[in-house]
């Protein structure tokens, strides 16, 4: 009782019972009338024989109305009522029903008090003779039989209606568990199999329902499952990245730390060239093994809170402009940067670098894949509520489909052997300051991207 199917054959069931109830009514009054009639019929062929002979013996007169089943008869002809047969009667008449022209709302209530009155009355009944054989013939008659032949009738009629039903119900029940009931477990069976092994294609439900309601169940269940899997794959791929990314930062970091104390003995050169560019070599350096300890420490899973603090924005751009300019070397590309040189910002510095470094290799290397000179422009403002920093590119644009997946890991590269992690990390790092970074404009004329960092929002 607790499926599909079960319920449905019980409101079947109940529901056929309850229209044959309605029936029911209507036909237990056309019942009664037709007995009426009936009796009014063999009453007037009983009464025929006093037309053949004016005087009938006493018993040929009862067993007359016997087999007609009444008391008495008369007939209305010519004006002219005549008692036709009679014989004494049990007690009084209770009741006159006048057949000529009844309203079927007069039958049915008549019917209905007959059938809930178990009490036998004698009751009169008024009808047309049959052909025409007078004005009318009245009867009286005792109410007994007439209820038992209606509450026999009354059984016959709701037997009926429960094989009936009961057969309506099953041929619906085989009908809904075929059409409905065995496409929806398939669909279920579908979900079970698929969550046991959600990384095998092969438990894919295939829509092949011919009912459109199932059919769209199907299909948004193969969809479900297609992407499903395919995140459950990539986390899987982001998971094992992790992983190596944690082994080789921890090698890194080895190899790093050894080359900054090389770095260090290269400070104390008296060659002007390797003063002036040993520090950023330094920079760069510590920078590295800082983002190696990071990634070990936290696990791989996220970047580190920021840690904040006040600093020149000038000086950490120089050390990207300075970085991207050498790997420029041999293509026409020029910098610009429009930064007060008084503007100070309150965010982690090392993280911000990140950003700013992979924004510009961006661009610097979307300029390159298209053989033609460019430019790369970083700007930045103050104003009462945030710090905004715009960096722009003279580059071909981004195709439509790094648009569309902009900030998605593995989906967003442009360059050829790119990952698209560049700014889905930079994204993190931003909203990790409270902040936004979001793509400006991009087309034919080149990409802006502009990082808001809220004042308010970062103390």
């Amino acid at each position: 009782m607790n499926t599909l199917s079960g319920r449905f054959l019980i409101l079947t069931a109940v529901f056929v019972m309850l229209a044959e109830v309605l029936i029911f009514v209507p036909s237990v009054a056309r019942f009664r009338e037709d007995f009426l009639q009936a009796r009014l019929e063999r009453s007037q062929i009983a009464s025929l024989s006093l037309l053949a002979s004016e005087e009938i013996s006493k018993d040929l007169e009862e067993e007359l109305l016997s087999n007609a089943g009444v008391f008495n008869v008369v007939l209305r002809r010519d004006e002219a009522r005549q008692l036709m047969l009679s014989s004494p009667m049990p007690a009084p008449i209770s009741a006159t029903y006048d057949l000529r022209d009844p309203s079927a709302l007069v039958l049915i209530r008549d019917a209905m008090l007959r059938l809930l009155d178990p009490e036998p009355r004698v009751i009169r009944v008024i009808g047309a003779p049959v052909r025409m054989a007078g004005l009318l013939i009245e009867i009286t008659m005792e109410t007994g039989t007439l209820r038992a032949a209606m509450i026999d009738y009354g059984l016959r009629i709701l037997l009926l209606s429960a094989v009936i039903s009961i057969i309506t119900a099953l041929l619906l029940f085989l009908a809904v568990r075929r059409v409905l009931v065995k496409p929806i477990k398939r669909v279920v069976s579908s979900m079970k199999a698929y969550a046991l092994a959600p990384e095998d294609a092969r438990g894919f439900i295939k829509p092949d329902a011919s009912i459109r309601e199932l059919r769209e169940a199907e299909e948004t269940l193969q969809l479900l499952q297609t992407q499903l899997t395919s995140a459950l794959r990539q986390k899987e791929r982001l998971a094992q990245l992790g992983s190596a990314v944690a082994k080789v930062s921890h090698d890194l970091r080895n190899i790093l730390t050894s080359a900054q104390l090389f770095t260090d003995r290269i400070e104390m050169s008296e060659d002007p060239a390797v003063k002036r560019m040993a520090p950023k070599l330094v920079n760069s350096i510590t920078r590295a093994v800082h983002l190696c300890e990071s990634t070990l420490a936290y696990g791989k899973a996220e970047e580190p809170a920021p840690t904040l603090s006040r600093f020149m924005l000038q000086d950490i751009l120089s050390d990207v402009i300075d970085s991207e300019r050498l790997s420029a070397t041999g293509s026409d590309i020029s910098f610009a940067e429009d930064i007060p040189a008084s503007l100070t910002v309150r965010g982690d510095p090392e993280q911000l670098y990140r950003v700013l470094a992979n924004l510009v290799r961006n661009a610097r290397q979307a300029i390159v894949a298209s053989g033609q000179p460019g430019e790369i422009s970083v700007a930045a403002e103050e104003t009462a509520d945030a710090w905004t920093i715009r960096i722009s590119d003279t580059g071909p644009g981004l195709p439509p489909k790094a648009q569309e997946h902009l900030f998605t890991p593995f989906q967003g590269g442009v360059s050829k052997g790119g990952t698209g992690l560049g700014l889905t990390i930079s994204a993190e790092l931003v909203r990790g300051h409270g902040g936004d970074l979001v793509l400006d404009y991009t087309g034919e004329g080149g990409t802006s991207f502009v990082i808001t960092l809220p004042k308010g929002n970062i103390g």
